[in-house]
């Protein structure tokens, strides 16, 4: 059987950039398998797997070359955006089934995708010393002021400030040992960021996720929501500041990201609700025999 796949990159900035996702539509008659054999084969960092809903209006499952993970930013956003292009989909607000639970998303009047994501959990702060050595760093290079913790806005990752943005933009990771702390804390991964920017972004940011066979990423949507919440939650930004947001990834890898992200807050500055999304561009297809 042929299935056809659409590959596009997600929170692309000015066509030069962003993550390429793998998208199949009318997914229901493949089984979990299938679907990571063809995940396997696109080899992205993910693929998603579009699928009819009894409970919400699309259900998306969504799967690395290794596993499937219970939701993914980039891949969503690459899914709606691409529905969207095709004219399955117009600018409304949708819901989603995912593993990670029921959630929204919206597509504006010029095709940006918004992610409502859960949420967030802020969950142990864990040593420096630990992590320093597994990025190949001194602790005293990551950023003093701000915990090393683990936050998850529908996914689990272990959220890195570091001093620098020369320091993110050399580090050069010891992927074992990051696939054994993510393993020793059931993690998605690591997501390093800096508040050194050259622009108005809040932040810059690497992620590293070896455990589920992405060494590096250069947009992480999922990630963004948990960044967003902890920087707010630590501080960093106002709660004008948090509503509108820009972080930067994908330097490191000449794939230029930009990833927009919110917070809504109620009148004693509680989050209640957390967007991320972008747009997506450079849609292709290819079939794929399974």
């Amino acid at each position: 059987m042929n299935v056809e796949v659409y590959t596009l990159n997600a929170f692309d900035k000015d066509g030069s950039g962003g993550n390429p996702a793998g998208i199949v539509l009318d997914a229901g008659s493949l089984n979990t398998a299938e679907m990571q054999r063809m995940a396997k084969e696109v080899g992205f960092s993910e693929t998603a797997f579009v699928e009819k809903s009894a409970i919400a209006d699309f259900k998306v499952r969504y799967f690395t070359p290794a596993s499937e993970v219970d939701l993914c930013g980039h891949a969503t956003v690459a899914a709606f955006y691409l529905m969207y292009s095709l004219n399955l989909a117009t600018y409304a607000t949708y819901t989603l089934e995912t593993k990670a639970g029921l959630l929204e998303v919206s597509i504006s009047h010029d095709g940006d995708v918004y992610l409502s994501q859960s949420l967030p959990q802020f969950y142990e702060t864990l040593p420096r010393e630990e992590i320093a050595a597994s990025l190949r760093i001194g602790a005293e290079e990551l950023a003093g002021e701000l915990p090393i913790q683990i936050v998850s806005t529908g996914l689990r990752d272990i959220l890195i400030p570091v001093s620098t943005r020369e320091l993110l933009a050399r580090i050069q990771p010891d992927f074992a040992a990051i696939t054994a702390v993510s393993e020793k804390y059931n993690v998605i991964g690591y997501h390093l960021f800096t508040l050194d920017t050259p622009d108005d972004a809040a932040a810059e940011c690497r992620n590293f996720a070896p455990l589920y066979d992405i060494p590096e990423e250069s947009a992480t949507g999922t990630a963004s929501g948990a960044l967003l919440s902890y920087l707010y939650k630590y501080g960093q930004l106002s709660i004008q500041q948090a509503q509108h947001v820009v972080f930067r990834q994908g330097y490191s890898m000449s794939c230029p990201s930009e990833i927009k992200a919110g917070l809504s807050l109620n009148h004693g500055g509680e989050i209640t609700r957390v967007q991320v999304g972008g747009i997506a561009a450079g849609i292709q297809r290819r079939s794929i025999v399974i």
